[in-house]
């Protein structure tokens, strides 16, 4: 029986008011009488809202985002728990700029726990120190305490997103959407639709997030993951609570999110996955997926039925409201249960749904949230039930922009794997070491006071006959000095191809952080040394995270130009807690030539 069929409630009534903070966006009753949104629900339907008049072509500018952390009490599908939040409301704000702007991001703990503040995808060149990596890039911003991230978005635009990257905090509700607009990007799709709007997916728990953790981290849990209770649609969903026993549950709570789109329109929907642990399979019933952008980089319009989406990628995709049949249709976020090592009675159907709607004019007034409306339409019939864990084909995408991806000068081995260890404890292992959070200061303080002899690295060996002998396995990188941080020092400016094996049953979606990377090719069982010289070089798909079927492989390669320690790790919360984490350094003695803030470095003396 799987660690998720748990139940954790939280009888402590939260300290913090549920109430939006003056920051916040200002909620009040829907412009419908008979519907009122709860204080710490963030109504999606215009917040998500992308406006098409913003100026994507005007010079660069500086923008101030205020983020309050607290706790309050929510039930996003009518189960009631305690929710951490931003702002007062679950989900996140949406953060927008323009490329080449500078963002001011201040975030303000009125938690009970740290917190820190990751912009997942950004570059993050020169500012390697706000990338907000709970110790490896900063310290934990502790309760009552704040800080500024303070960083400029260049040479990158698209759909992004926002979450704490302290412990498993983000699943509990710290989560946003990020978008960065460009001329180049309107220029190229702009005139293809006529509105914008994000939507969030994720599965979902009903306890918090450290409760699961501790019994998922337990001896004799062989890497059972905690399967969760639900999922979300722009952080909302319903849920049977006759499922459930208590009184924790109210089924009047239980609402859907509606998309009420204008008939005859078309929209870009920006999908990101925020979740946890499940793959998600997006569909509109009725409606084909015209397939634009993955990852920030857009791609050439690809007609498809079903999206896969790993956590925390990103996709966007285009949906006209031409239809006649019907005026109201499913909108599915269907949580792909092969990925999942044990079963949750609770989690009757998987298939989690929205409702859209046509409307004869844009601002309908209609209410964003439903427990009454439903459709009647089936889900599409030419697609194959799931029987794999399994990423969207990276090779049946190609940019719009064409980048040429140039000849690797290194290449490292990453094993990925799971081995229990002292007092049968499962832990996650790259290249044998399992990552823990650094104790005291984190790597990257450590890294800036000189590269201190604790956090010396050695060199892989890549010179040219090692990378050019493709009958077997490359050298390993190594790093000494600490046996929780498994750190390869990259020479400067050297065109990277890491090679990562999943030794795993599971599927792992795998983050780099600073980077872009292009993805040379993947595949199950053994990498095939000898067609390593015969991957497409001409335009593979590029993107920040790429998901690794079970006993599979995935090549990766990107150009070591941004300085810092970069993580690369798994996105699913349970992995990376139990230690599947590793770091590149990347060209030292400019780490050495950062100017971060006095608070930066006062934030591990707090």
């Amino acid at each position: 029986m799987g660690i998720g069929l748990r139940r954790y409630q939280n009888s402590a009534t939260p300290s913090s008011s549920s109430s939006p903070s003056s920051s916040g966006p200002s909620l009040g009753a829907n412009s419908t009488s008979t519907f009122t949104l709860p204080d710490w629900k963030l109504d999606t339907s215009t917040a998500y809202r992308i406006s098409k008049g913003w100026n994507s072509s005007e010079p660069a500018t500086t923008r101030v985002y205020n983020l309050t952390i607290s706790e309050v009490t929510g039930w996003p599908d009518g189960y009631n728990r305690t929710l951490t939040v931003i702002n007062g409301q679950f989900p996140g704000p949406l953060i927008e700029a323009n490329m080449g702007d500078r963002l001011i991001v201040n975030v303000q703990n009125n938690g009970v726990n740290m917190t820190t503040m990751h912009f997942h995808g950004l570059y993050q060149n020169g500012t390697n120190f706000m990338d907000g990596t709970y110790q490896i890039s900063q310290c934990g911003i502790p309760p009552g305490g704040s800080f500024t991230y303070n960083f400029t978005v260049p040479g990158q635009y698209g759909t992004y997103w926002y979450h704490s990257h302290y412990g498993t905090q983000y699943m509990d509700g710290v989560v946003g959407p990020f978008v960065i607009h460009s001329q180049e990007e309107d220029d190229l799709i702009s005139a293809m639709y006529d509105y914008d709007q994000v939507v969030l997916i994720s599965d979902w728990y009903h306890g918090l997030s450290q409760g699961y953790l501790a019994d998922y981290l337990a001896s004799g849990n062989e890497d059972t993951e905690p399967v969760p209770d639900n999922g979300l649609i722009n952080g909302a969903a319903y849920f049977n609570c006759a499922l459930t026993p208590g009184d924790s549950c109210y089924q009047q709570d239980a609402n859907r999110t509606i998309f009420n789109f204008e008939r005859d329109k078309t929209y870009r929907l920006r999908v990101i996955n925020t979740g946890a642990f499940a793959e998600i399979n997006f569909s509109v019933d009725e409606h084909p997926l015209t397939l634009v952008e993955g990852d920030g980089v857009l791609i050439q319009p690809t007609t498809l039925h079903k999206l896969a989406v790993a956590v925390a990628q990103r996709y966007s995709v285009l949906i006209t409201t031409n239809i006649t049949s019907t005026d109201n249709f499913w909108v599915r976020a269907e949580l792909n249960e092969f990925c999942f090592a044990a079963t949750n009675p609770v989690l009757v159907d998987p298939g989690i749904t929205g409702v859209l709607t046509y409307t004869d004019k844009a601002d309908s007034g209609a209410p964003p949230y439903s427990n009454s409306m439903t459709a009647e339409t089936d889900s599409w019939g030419d697609v194959a039930a799931d029987v794999l864990c399994l990423d969207l084909n990276n090779t049946s995408i190609e940019p719009m922009i064409p980048i040429q991806a140039p000849d690797a000068t290194v290449f490292y081995r990453i094993d990925s794997s799971f081995q229990i260890g002292s007092y049968a404890i499962d832990l996650a292992y790259i290249n044998g070491t399992s990552w823990k959070p650094a104790s005291g200061t984190s790597v990257l303080n450590q890294a800036y006071e000189m590269l201190a002899p604790g956090l010396s690295s050695t060199v892989v060996d890549s010179n040219s006959t090692e990378l050019l002998n493709k009958t077997g396995p490359l050298p390993l990188g190594v790093f000494g000095g600490n046996q929780d941080q498994y750190i390869i020092n990259v020479p400067d400016y050297e065109v990277v191809d890491i090679l990562i094996n999943n030794l795993d049953d599971g599927d792992h979606p795998f983050h780099l952080h600073g980077y872009k990377f292009w993805v040379m090719g993947t595949g199950t069982g053994s990498f095939p040394y000898k067609e390593y010289g015969n991957f497409n070089t001409t335009n593979p798909m590029r993107r920040d995270t790429v998901g690794i079927q079970a006993y599979g492989w995935a090549l990766l390669r990107f150009v070591a130009d941004n300085p810092g320690l970069w993580p690369l790790h798994c996105h699913i919360t349970w992995h990376l807690e139990a230690g599947l984490l590793m770091q590149f350094e990347v060209q030292p003695k400019m780490i050495a030539q950062f100017e971060p803030p006095a608070a930066w470095a006062q934030l591990c003396a707090a």
